[in-house]
């Protein structure tokens, strides 16, 4: 079996671009073999306070390394598909083989901009469907024109990727991961209880998915177990909602009004939080063990040097032996 990618996340809520550049370039130095990226309108908290725009981020930090990339990304209202298809078009043309897009329905904090309305779910999860075909077929070279909760007036890309960069999809619960695979190139993930972990996975499997499936690991470390504890607090109790809180709250205000009370202990079910590198090196095994292709770290401090160095020494070496 190959060995495991393990990857640099870049949270483009948290940190700014220029600065962002220079971690996922540092992260390649010390050892980690692959990135990818949120892509925000807004961040989920004013603590975050970032919002760099993914997708000229991607051209640099492409050109800037020899990583591969993936970046999550919601079509259908905040981006037309057909934009959605050139973009990756032109990265999968420029860096052959080294680009993946994982899509997603989205949230309402990032795509409510537009002034459309925020649909329900299930016409999110339909329109999503529709941007799958409309992407992949627009990907292989067709003319598209398509009427349906997205519209497509004879839409081409002129000079298509070759070869065509995987479109991932994204899910957090079982029915989704089962329903994904029908259209997906692979499944990523977010750190969640481990039986639900392994029924996701087994889920996607079982219905005929195919490729790699990967999990992003929200996790905060510091030489202190008081520091990494207080990261973790400042920067994600935010985050710690499930659906539908997440998919609906429209402001990064909202977010912060909703998780004034949110303790410590709480944010602990969402990230991972040690001082403790063996800890961590244990934690990640265990999701390896879980049956996930690959992982991409996210540690959720916005300053990432102190973090890359010690996980690139002391953590990455010892994952998947």
């Amino acid at each position: 079996m190959p060995a495991p990618l393990l990857g640099f996340h870049a949270s483009h809520e948290q940190v700014g671009p220029g600065r962002l550049l220079e971690d996922v370039k540092h992260a390649e130095q010390v050892g980690f073999t692959a990135a990818m990226c949120s892509d925000h309108f807004n961040p989920w908290s004013a603590r975050q306070g970032q919002s760099g725009f993914a997708w000229a981020w991607l051209g640099a930090a492409l050109a800037s390394t020899g990583l591969p990339f993936g970046v999550v990304n919601a079509p259908g209202q905040r981006y037309h598909p057909a934009v959605v298809a050139q973009a990756i078009s032109t990265l999968g043309a420029m860096f052959p083989g080294r680009f993946w897009t994982a899509l997603g329905s989205g949230e309402a904090v990032n795509e409510h901009i537009t002034g459309d309305g925020w649909p329900d779910k299930e016409t999110r999860n339909r329109r999503l469907r529709e941007c799958v075909e409309v992407i992949r077929r627009l990907l292989a070279g067709e003319e598209v024109t398509h009427h349906g909760l997205v519209v497509v007036d004879r839409a081409r890309l002129w000079a298509p990727p070759d070869p065509s960069p995987a479109l991932v999809a994204t899910a957090v619960s079982v029915e989704t991961a089962r329903r994904s695979a029908e259209w997906a190139d692979g499944l990523v993930t977010l750190n969640q209880p481990h039986e639900h972990l392994r029924r996701m996975v087994d889920a996607y499997r079982e219905a005929g998915g195919r490729g790699p499936v990967r999990l992003q690991v929200h996790l905060s470390w510091a030489p202190t177990q008081e520091e990494a504890e207080a990261i973790a607090h400042e920067q994600w109790r935010s985050n710690v909602f499930g659906p539908p809180a997440t998919w609906d709250i429209d402001t990064p205000e909202v977010f912060d009004t909703v998780s004034e009370h949110v303790t410590v202990d709480a944010v602990r079910q969402a990230v991972r939080v040690s001082s403790d590198l063996g800890q961590h090196a244990e934690w990640l095994q265990e999701y390896l063990d879980l049956g996930f292709d690959d992982l991409f770290l996210h540690h959720v401090g916005q300053e990432q040097t102190a973090y890359l160095d010690a996980f690139g020494a002391h953590v990455l070496p010892q994952l998947g032996r």
